[in-house]
């Protein structure tokens, strides 16, 4: 059996290289995208070598959408699965009042990764393949006064990507949406999260590995989190607009 190529999109992350690693691990090729890709080398080479499987590193621009075309064409082969980690919180109050901070939210959590996706969505199409991964977040489950410009956006990826398995659904191409929930890396090293809802990188890898082979659609890494979004989504707006959660 061919062992088919994976694409990491955001590639810099501990999510993005645990995603990397376990699918190294199950032998495919790994294919690294990223701004300033070639800062990735250590990590390029250390892949490669523990799980003898062949890695590259590309330089990938959420935010230069005109330049996709050209990257995916410019890839060793037409991944078998790409697997979408791009992501930027920013700072609630920065999003607030800077408007230019507010903007590469936004475009960085909705624009750059659905219309890469897109770019994606219409070569495994036409190829009659292909699973496309999406990470998005609980945040966007309903919006929240402590980070709605972040949730907003995940908000329109995650229905962007429910769209997407709409119309791929009878062409061959699967796409799941992944809702890791608080997930520990070095990002939040300084944050106290609760033990039972967060997830180690590797956990989120697991699952993602898991869903493309199963084919699952929308996977909360931690069950947990599919309960306590669903009593936040029905709470009523009119208590709601008086909670600060």
């Amino acid at each position: 059996m061919t062992v088919r190529p994976v694409l990491i999109l955001g590639a810099r992350s501990d999510m993005a290289l645990a995603i990397a690693h376990r699918f190294a691990k199950a032998g495919h090729p790994i294919q690294l995208a990223a701004r300033d890709a070639q800062s990735l080398s250590a990590e390029r080479d250390d892949i490669a070598l523990r799980y003898s499987t062949e890695v590259s590193l590309h330089d990938f621009d959420a935010l230069d959408t005109g330049s996709f075309a050209g990257f995916v064409d410019g890839l060793p082969s037409l991944p078998h699965v790409a697997i979408c980690a791009v992501g930027l919180m920013g700072e609630q109050s920065d999003n607030e009042t800077d408007m230019s901070a507010a903007t590469t939210v936004l475009r960085s959590n909705f624009e750059g990764p659905a219309l890469i996706l897109s770019e994606l969505a219409n070569r495994f199409e036409a190829r009659g393949s292909g699973v496309l991964v999406g990470i998005s977040s609980v945040a966007g489950d309903r919006g929240r006064a402590t980070n709605y410009v972040y949730g907003s956006a995940k908000a329109g990826f995650t229905a962007f990507l429910s769209g997407l398995r709409n119309r791929l659904a009878r062409e061959g191409v699967h796409v799941v949406t992944v809702l890791p929930g608080f997930v520990a890396t070095k990002m939040t090293e300084d944050m106290e999260l609760p033990a039972k809802l967060t997830a180690a990188p590797e956990e989120v890898a697991d699952a993602v590995h898991r869903a493309s082979i199963t084919r699952q659609n929308v996977i909360y890494v931690r069950g947990l989190w599919r309960i306590i979004m669903l009593v936040i989504r029905n709470i009523p707006e009119s208590l709601f607009k008086k909670m600060k959660i």
